[in-house]
């Protein structure tokens, strides 16, 4: 993969999904078009009390604050006590933030991580959490268990991302896995980060509304004992409300921490728009349109799944999330250029590391139509 170098000489690699171009264009050329399996984001109505939320907010002359408004913070803390097995959580450390992704980007540097420092992050990962560690002049380090590392590396570990349930693979950490992390990160003196995005898609043995467990969060008094320190939790409302457009999420944890980032983004200006920072309260106060889209998201998963395996493809973990991590037990690119042979495109494995190689990551995210096109192209292959 190439680097970009901007202006200052900062050095990133190419957005990587610029190399699907090519493939897209062959799953475009099937009859019927192209069904785009390739990207997460979310293709089903913004649930209208949410849209609702946002009209109603739309006379917003002054400034928003940083921090957010109390209603907004109190929901929050509702909804880690209701959905999350998170009780008392102090609004005052609770932040919106505009969208996830901008978060994983600058924590490292918002936590003033420098070079020599070591960024933690899962084997199969979303790259971003590498761009964070690059912005930082920090250096990511990719496994899922710190044992692997040696002791140097170890005594520079400053970030340690966890992403459960995980993107590309669904995997979810349970609470014992989650607690011993979370004892080694307070011995080496590391703040704990959890992506925790896809935590009400849990499948299987976490599909709450089939009698199985909720995925865990890193502040579940189970993982972190009784105090949050060194302990941030991430979480965005683009899946569970199809508000991808709103940059909706949320980081909350460890006291001392939220306040340093508040004061730091406040400098910054990272501001959620308070119409967001409102439909985000509603939002979060409504349970009934998230079963509602994840029912829609379970319909779909148990129809692609035994089409993708008739096809010759093995799903592994996919536990949770959005995602069907897969394969076919050849290059990352002979399935994908596979696929787009039937007019379906998918997320190439290497995207998100070494690891990657090999496997594909199918989404959900289609509508009805476009997934009974995907099964049935799947159905017809030889």
């Amino acid at each position: 993969m190439t680097a970009a170098v901007n202006s200052f000489g900062l050095s990133l690699p190419d957005y990587p999904w610029e190399a699907m171009a090519p493939y897209l264009a062959r799953a475009s050329e099937h009859p019927g078009g192209a069904v785009n399996l390739s990207i997460g984001t979310p293709v089903d109505p913004t649930p209208r009390l949410i849209q609702e939320a946002l009209k109603a907010a739309a006379d917003a002359a002054g400034y928003p604050t940083v921090h957010g408004t109390l209603p907004l913070r109190e929901a929050v803390a509702a909804w880690f006590d209701r959905r999350r097995g998170v009780p008392g959580l102090d609004p005052k450390n609770i932040m919106p933030t505009v969208g996830s992704k901008e978060l994983v980007a600058w924590l490292p540097l918002l936590l003033g991580l420098q070079p020599g420092d070591v960024v933690v992050r899962p084997k199969v990962a979303y790259p971003t959490y590498d761009i964070g560690a690059t912005l930082a002049g920090a250096t990511a380090v990719a496994t899922d268990n710190l044992d692997e590392l040696d002791d140097v590396t170890r005594s520079r570990v400053r970030l340690i991302w966890v992403n459960s349930p995980g993107n590309p693979t669904g995997a979810v950490r349970t609470a014992d896995s989650l607690k011993a992390l979370v004892a080694q990160a307070r011995e080496l003196g590391a703040v704990v980060a959890s992506d925790e995005c896809y935590a009400e898609l849990g499948w299987g043995a976490w599909d709450v509304q089939r009698g199985g467990e909720p995925v865990p969060s890193i502040l579940d008094p189970r993982v972190a004992g009784g105090s949050h320190e060194g302990l941030l939790a991430v979480y965005s409302l683009s899946k569970q409300s199809n508000v991808a457009g709103y940059r909706a999420a949320f980081v909350a944890g460890d006291p001392d921490i939220m306040a340093n980032l508040v004061n730091s983004r406040k400098h910054a200006g990272m501001i959620v728009p308070y119409p967001v920072q409102e439909a985000m309260r509603v939002a979060l106060g409504d349970d009934t349109h998230v079963l509602a889209q994840k029912d829609l998201y379970r319909g779909r998963r148990e129809r692609l799944v035994p089409a993708l395996q008739q096809f010759g493809l093995e799903i592994k973990e996919s536990e949770a999330g959005l995602y069907l991590w897969s394969t076919a037990g050849e290059s990352t690119w002979e399935t994908v250029g596979r696929l787009a042979d039937r007019g379906i495109v998918v997320g190439p494995g290497v995207f998100y590391g070494d690891a990657g190689n090999g496997f594909v990551r199918v989404a959900l995210t289609g509508s009805d139509e476009r997934i009974d096109a995907a099964v049935s192209r799947l159905a017809a292959a030889p």
